[in-house]
C-alpha cells in the first residue's frame, strides 16, 4: 500500500463495522466477532493495508472475549498510543501503514513479555496457512515449521 484510501474508498471496501473500528476508534462487542474463538493455523493482516500484524501461533484464550496474542509478527508494524478516552489510562494499538485502530495492549498476558494485545477483528483479515504462499506471505510460512 503506497497511500492510503480515501475515506470514500475505505466506506465502499469495509463492512461498517470494520470503518467504525479501524477508522473510528471503534470497538467490536465481545464474544460477538470473527476471530475471538478462531483457532485456524494462520496470520492475521491489516484489514486496510494487508499488512502482516499477528500470527495464530501466539493467540490465545484471554476469555476477554477479542482475540488476544502474545506478540506481533513484526513489532515495527505496530504502535503503540496513549489512550485517555472512556475515563481511563490505556495503551491502544495502532497499524502503522494504514493508522488502523486496532485495538490495546495489556500487561497481563501470558508469555515472555507479559503482554496481551487484545485486538478487534474487525480490524484483521486471517489468511490460512494454506494460503500463506498464493497471497503473497510466504515469508510467515516459517512461523509453522515443527
Amino acid at each position: 500500500m503506497s497511500q492510503k484510501p480515501t475515506k470514500e474508498e475505505l466506506k465502499e471496501k469495509l463492512t461498517p463495522i470494520q470503518y467504525e473500528v479501524t477508522q473510528n476508534n471503534g470497538t467490536e462487542q465481545p464474544f460477538r466477532n470473527e476471530y475471538h474463538d478462531h483457532e485456524e493455523d494462520g496470520i492475521y493482516v491489516d484489514i486496510v493495508s494487508g499488512k502482516p500484524l499477528f500470527s495464530s501461533t501466539d493467540k490465545y484464550d484471554a476469555g476477554c472475549g477479542w482475540p488476544s496474542f502474545t506478540k506481533p509478527i513484526v513489532e515495527e508494524e505496530v504502535l503503540e498510543k496513549e489512550d485517555r478516552s472512556h475515563f481511563m489510562v490505556r495503551t491502544e494499538v495502532r497499524s502503522k501503514e494504514a493508522d488502523s485502530h486496532l485495538g490495546h495492549v495489556f500487561n497481563d498476558g501470558p508469555g515472555p513479555n507479559g503482554l496481551r494485545y487484545c485486538i478487534n477483528s474487525a480490524a484483521l483479515r486471517f489468511v490460512p496457512k494454506k494460503d500463506l504462499k498464493e497471497e503473497g506471505y510466504n515469508l510467515y510460512l516459517k512461523l509453522f515449521d515443527e
